[in-house]
């Protein structure tokens, strides 16, 4: 059973922070890129940031100087640390792994609401 389970979402006020964070388990997860990505009502779900097993990390340009993503590799969890929040920041947080050794397989957690107040 593959499952990633996203916590630390919830209502912050405009500014704070919060940092996200996905447990992976039923794969595994060195062979699998892990990502952020955020869905706001009635708009596509855009891609906030990934990273590679080594490290290296892609991040959009809109949020690249106030968030961090980062992996624990002997926890098998990625985290997402959102700092100078903005209202515009409100939607549901996903997590993702895309990868695998044989076949290419992609997952997606159940997400994480992030609500900012102004």
């Amino acid at each position: 059973q593959v499952q990633l389970v996203e916590s630390g979402g919830g209502l912050v006020q405009s500014g704070g922070s919060l940092r996200l964070s996905c447990v992976v388990s039923g794969i595994n997860h060195k062979f699998f890129e892990l990502g952020w990505f955020r869905q706001a009502p009635g708009e596509r779900r855009d891609l906030v940031a990934r990273i590679a097993y080594n490290g290296f990390t892609t991040y959009q340009d809109s949020v690249k100087d106030r968030c961090t993503i980062s992996r624990d590799n002997d926890k098998a969890t990625v985290y997402l640390q959102l700092d100078s929040l903005k209202p515009e920041d409100t939607a549901v947080y996903y997590c993702k792994a895309h990868g695998g050794i044989v076949a290419i397989q992609e997952y997606w957690g159940q997400g994480t609401q992030v609500t900012v107040s102004s």
